[in-house]
């Protein structure tokens, strides 16, 4: 766990606009940089990076954030990455908090990790240089059509034949850190005359495609032979730097080419990743050998909402289809797009474009079939629906997939497709497959859409103010706690105030929309970080840090004014929760003894409230 203190201290360091500069080209427009939105499509700047709050926003997608949540958005970063790179370009090191219940060990496997970082350059540098100088390898790259530019984009070299070529590569070619990075095996046989055991390069007369991860680090390496032999493609094993259940071939290399186009295409090899992206699809990814998985698709969701798998048309490409499916049903949002593309058997994405042309295989694309189609293919295949055994069976293996998909409004969708399709009612289908009530839940129980975005009135300028300055939340005493008892989203304060009182004396804006961006109640606040930043256009001076620009005086003056209207927003809270209850108790024809006595004690409390709040109400 990283330390909240060096959070802030990093923050303090980097400059929003230099990291978000690197990749937007950005022009000063008053207080603020503009720039075109990376994140959608737009021919004016709507997009404005501001160097005194710290923050990027964009008028026209909404997107926004720190120089941490930039990378993690357009980088497609994990938050421990997005932390490392920055602290890296401040030559800071990350330090690393024991979790509660964690394991030690987690600290020193990341570090291991990024030791082996260099080793893996140093590797890919030399089989490129040995693809230049290797006619047989030339050859058969040219053979599968591809140009030296594409095999110069994806950094792809030769590893020669031969047992130890990496010695050339290495000076200490018996480092155990080799054998951790997966480039060398260790044998069962010793050196005759210095007794240790031999190694032995484990890439040899091979094609190496280097695998990145998304800060374009290699952390791995796949190997196809020239011509016969077993496999025919060798993966890097499993390393403190690979998980081939997570990573995607070609993701850092079409990362911006998915934001242009939309949409992502996973294809099943090396070869048509490299071969698309030559051939007009440079959005291209690929599983490394392996099932696509739950990781896989949560990594392909952080780049785009719409996801296109394509897959052989022969009974392996069915079996990878299916597991892809059982991969995506639990990220079956509302707002995202699955489809699945089944090309010939005798064609893989690559010879079906050389084949028949870009634009024959981009209309497959587009007529790749929905999510919610395969499913229900695959619900009913081969059982005869025109019998109850079909029906009931067809319905038994609907159970687990329909219960593994979000109880949103596409699994009701679904299930109504499935309940036509069997001729059985909704209600049956849905009771049958065990999510009846979960399906009725979640439309009953889904608050009303206003409830969600956004709070208004008093408690939305109290939660704003308590966003926007963490340090104004110390003037809350037990009176203002009394007053949060009537707020309509009292969970909202509750968790904000607890963020704050866990960051301490590190708490302000920046920080804590870090942490409240991974809480449940995110859209909420959300919207309020969109309010915030909109000052911007208004309130010129406004400071969320004291370090951004020097103006420790200005945010301590300010978090001193939003402590006060806190308190005016929380006593307006309290005193419209005591004249409503005024209210219901006044229209009584006659009240009990107890009733009076707490009507008396309202309208003492209301004026007191009522007296307080007038010079607010003058000011205002």
């Amino acid at each position: 766990m990283i330390p909240h203190s060096f959070l802030q201290d990093l923050l303090s360091r980097i400059d929003v606009v230099e990291v978000v500069g690197r990749y937007v080209q950005l022009k000063k427009g008053g207080a603020n940089f503009m720039g075109l939105c990376p994140f959608h499509n737009e021919k004016s700047p709507s997009f404005s990076v501001s160097p005194t709050k710290q923050f990027y926003h964009c008028f026209g997608c909404g997107a926004h954030g720190t120089a941490i949540n930039f990378l993690m958005e357009h980088a497609g970063l994990t938050f421990p990455e997005a932390v490392e790179e920055l602290a890296q370009s401040v030559g800071l090191t990350v330090p690393q908090e024991p979790r509660a219940g964690g394991d030690a060990r987690d600290a020193g496997q990341w570090k291991q990790a990024i030791g082996l970082v260099d080793r893996m350059k140093a590797a890919s540098d030399y089989y490129k240089q040995t693809l230049k100088t290797s006619p047989n390898a030339i050859a058969y790259l040219k053979k599968r059509g591809l140009s030296g530019e594409v095999a110069r984009d994806f950094a792809l070299g030769y590893a020669p034949d031969g047992w130890q070529n990496l010695e050339a590569a290495f000076d200490d070619y018996q480092a155990d850190a080799l054998v951790e990075a997966g480039l060398v095996l260790v044998s069962e046989k010793t050196d005759a005359q210095s007794g240790a055991a031999r190694r032995y390069d484990r890439f040899r007369d091979r094609i190496m495609f280097p695998i990145r991860n998304v800060r374009g680090q290699v952390i791995g390496f796949g190997g196809r032979v020239l011509d016969g032999g077993e496999p025919k493609y060798l993966n890097s094993p499993e390393t403190p730097l690979f998980n081939k259940g997570s990573e995607l071939y070609g993701l850092f290399e079409a990362r911006l080419a998915i934001r242009e186009k939309g949409f992502v295409l996973v294809v099943e090899g090396y070869m048509d990743v490299v071969a698309l992206a030559q051939l007009g699809f440079p959005n291209a990814v690929a599983t490394l050998g392996t099932a696509c998985t739950p990781i896989h698709v949560q990594k392909l969701m952080r780049q785009t909402d719409t996801v296109v798998f394509s897959f052989d048309g022969d009974k392996a490409g069915r079996r990878a289809a299916r597991r892809a499916l059982d991969a995506c049903l639990p990220h079956a949002a509302d707002n995202r797009t699955i489809r699945f593309l089944f090309l010939p058997p005798e064609h893989d994405p690559d010879s079906y474009v050389r084949a028949f042309g870009t634009d024959a295989f981009g209309h497959q694309v587009e007529e790749a079939l929905p999510l919610s189609q395969f499913l229900l293919n695959e619900i009913v295949a081969d059982k005869p629906l025109d019998q109850p055994e079909g029906r009931a069976k067809a319905l038994f293996e609907a159970k687990p997939l329909l219960a593994a998909l979000p109880p949103n409004a596409f699994r009701t969708q679904v299930v109504h497709m499935l309940a036509d399709r069997l001729g059985v009612p909704f209600g049956e289908v849905a009771a049958l497959c065990g999510i009846d009530g979960a399906v009725q839940r979640a439309v009953r129980d889904a608050p009303e859409k206003a409830a969600r975005r956004r709070v208004t009135g008093n408690e939305e300028r109290a939660l704003r103010n308590l966003v926007m300055y963490p340090g104004c939340a110390a003037v809350l005493g037990d009176e203002e706690g009394a007053a949060l008892r009537y707020a309509a989203r009292r969970e909202l304060f509750d968790e904000v105030l607890t963020h704050i009182r866990a960051l301490g004396a590190h708490a302000d804006f920046r920080l804590l929309s870090e942490v409240l961006r991974n809480t449940a109640n995110a859209p909420v606040y959300e919207e309020i970080f969109r309010e915030i930043l909109t000052y911007d256009e208004n309130v010129r001076d406004l400071v969320l840090a004291p370090d951004t620009d020097g103006s420790v005086e200005r945010y301590q003056d300010q978090t001193r004014v939003a402590g006060e209207e806190l308190q005016a927003a929380l006593a307006k809270l309290h005193y419209d929760a005591l004249r409503e209850r005024c209210d219901r108790l006044s229209r009584q024809s006659k009240l009990t003894s107890e009733e009076t006595t707490e009507y008396a004690d309202l309208l003492r409390q209301t004026a007191d409230l009522r007296r307080r709040l007038a010079p607010v109400a003058a000011r205002e």
